[in-house]
């Protein structure tokens, strides 16, 4: 038997509740609107998949590179603010106007579970958070290639409290799977990890309630209290250790995933038998190649990858990528992919702007976070795809519109 380990599966609680406990036990509702699922009627015409060939498109731009490691200038934080909603942009500019308040940041939080036990998460943006890192953390580079590329990193406290093994990739209970790439001492009270920001939206993480605020050492006492002043109630502001910044050991890089798994593992991401693959082959119509890919997951229907299919790229034609990053006919985050993209032509190569592989990897990615279920599951999964609630709504009227076009 190969050597697992100790921590198996991150348990996302996004059905209900999402929490994120700092101090005391703050806690967050993400639930779905109440009332069916469905949008106006302009919303869900459907096109003549039948006539539409699937044809690769190759990237029009490049992906933003990892943060690199220039002169950084560090605004280590005085304190950390917990909110149990979004900060607004009032409050933001109220704290940053206070007298002593050098500097403030937001960034997205949560909690998901490792084998029961709560595992506090912030999601930023390297480029904006390494900052606040600590002087030796913000000056490795492999921290912040980690993040950059979608990855884990614990702070080393939850490596060593929970067992974390660096270079493990850990399941995400009907999610994704995360890789524990590096660990690093941040030095934030509660605070055990951080992962980007695409990756906390996909991990259904809260946006805007983690706030970090800089100033004098001297003033944090009274940055404190003008601070708690301004919040409402129920946030939590946590002072951030004044030895700090001040001779942390060095983050830990983890080994390639090549060497801490099976091979299997490191060149899909995923474990064995985890998710059908499923050979399309390259079908002359997206009609057809919805079909062949619904396969990948028993009782997902193809009218939902046709609608995904639709609303993403209209089929194809608006590959792009984003705004957010995202690419491909099914606009996969590249983070993503490296988990959930498939070779669905046999060519061997999984491409991510290739129908024909992304169509199939959609399908996969869907079916793990229980979409083969149908009902609620299948909402659920679709909202995984994108967190909105309007655009599962959209997405299941247009997959109705296909199921009586195509019946």
């Amino acid at each position: 038997m190969s050597h697992l380990p100790r921590l198996w599966a991150f348990v996302t609680i996004l059905a209900v509740v999402v929490a994120l406990a700092v101090v005391g036990g703050v806690v967050f509702v993400v639930t779905r609107p109440t009332g069916s699922l469905t949008v106006a009627a302009a919303e869900s015409g459907v096109r003549d998949l039948a006539a539409l060939t699937p044809v690769p498109s190759p990237p029009v731009a490049s992906p933003t590179p990892a943060p690199q490691s220039a002169e950084i200038a560090l605004t280590p934080p005085r304190l950390l603010v917990i909110s149990q909603a979004t900060l607004s942009q009032q409050t933001l500019e109220d704290i940053s106007q206070l007298k002593y308040v050098e500097k403030v940041d937001s960034f997205d939080g949560g909690a998901v579970k490792v084998s029961g036990v709560g595992l506090n998460l912030l999601a930023v943006d390297p480029s904006r958070f390494r900052t606040w890192a600590p002087k030796a953390v913000a000056e490795q580079p492999g921290v912040w290639s980690a993040l950059a590329a979608g990855e884990f990193v614990a702070d080393s406290s939850a490596v060593r409290r929970l067992g974390l093994a660096l270079g493990s990739q850990y399941q995400v209970d009907g999610g994704i799977r995360l890789r524990v790439a590096a660990s690093a001492p941040f030095g934030l009270p509660g605070v055990d990890g951080l992962v980007s920001a695409e990756t906390g939206r996909r991990l259904g993480l809260l946006p805007g309630v983690a706030l970090l605020v800089n100033g004098p050492q001297k003033a944090v006492a009274t940055l404190n209290a003008r601070v708690r002043r301004l919040l409402s109630s129920g946030a939590q502001v946590v002072t951030v250790g004044a030895g700090r910044t001040a001779a942390v050991k060095k983050p830990t890089i983890g080994r390639p995933a090549t060497e801490n798994a099976t091979t299997d593992e490191a060149t899909t991401g995923r474990q064995p038998g985890a998710v059908r693959q499923v050979a399309v082959g390259r079908p002359g119509s997206y009609l057809e190649l919805y079909r062949r890919s619904a396969v990948a997951c028993p009782g997902l229907s193809w009218t939902v990858l046709a609608a995904i299919g639709q609303v993403e790229s209209s089929h194809g034609r608006n590959n792009g990528p984003s705004s957010a990053g995202a690419q491909g006919p099914m606009q996969f985050m590249p983070a993503t992919w490296k988990t959930y993209g498939v070779d669905g032509d046999g060519d061997g190569v999984a491409n991510i702007w290739s129908p024909y592989d992304a169509v199939p990897s959609a399908a996969g990615y869907l079916c793990a976070n229980g979409a083969g279920q149908g009902g609620k599951k299948l909402e659920k999964a679709i909202w995984f795809y994108n967190h909105s609630w309007s655009y599962v709504a959209k997405v299941m009227s247009i997959s109705q519109g296909y199921a009586r076009a195509y019946p």
